[in-house]
């Protein structure tokens, strides 16, 4: 199924390669893209309509009916903070909509620690190749289109 994957938050799209961590940047969980937020606190939006299979403070897993499956990760190291300055909107096994929110936080907060807090967004066991319509480096807002997946 062709699945639309839109930004979980606002700022500038950058390459998985750039993010500063060798599993996102060597796209070992799937191919993406990365999105530096607006260092302002916001909530993380859903990229897609599905079941939260996966929910932690700091990243999350969204499965489409299809079985494709997203994951939104908030920040490099995030998870060392321990919950801290995240806010859950969400439990695990709920059904979601594209743009609802799952997350609140304060990517200030986390740059404030030491921490990058770029947003890797995942098409998880995906191929790059099944990518397509990704959207290139420059602003995004929250809920707009970053890749269209066909696997």
């Amino acid at each position: 199924m062709t699945l639309r994957i839109s930004s979980p938050v606002t700022g500038s799209v950058v390459a998985l390669s750039a993010v500063p961590d060798p599993v996102f940047a060597q796209a070992m969980v799937g191919p993406g893209l990365a999105v530096q937020p607006a260092a302002v606190a916001a909530d993380v939006l859903s990229p897609i309509d599905g079941t939260v299979v996966t929910l932690h403070p700091h990243a999350f897993v969204v499965a489409a009916e299809s079985g494709q499956a997203v994951l939104v990760h908030l920040g490099i190291d995030t998870v060392k903070m321990k919950g801290e300055s995240f806010t859950l909107h969400v439990v695990k096994g709920e059904t979601v909509r594209a743009g609802q929110r799952i997350i609140g936080w304060d990517p200030g907060s986390v740059e404030a620690i030491g921490y990058s807090s770029v947003c890797p967004v995942i098409a998880l066991d995906a191929q790059s190749s099944e990518l397509a319509d990704v959207r290139p480096d420059g602003d995004v807002k929250a809920g707009q289109t970053l890749f269209v997946w066909h696997p």
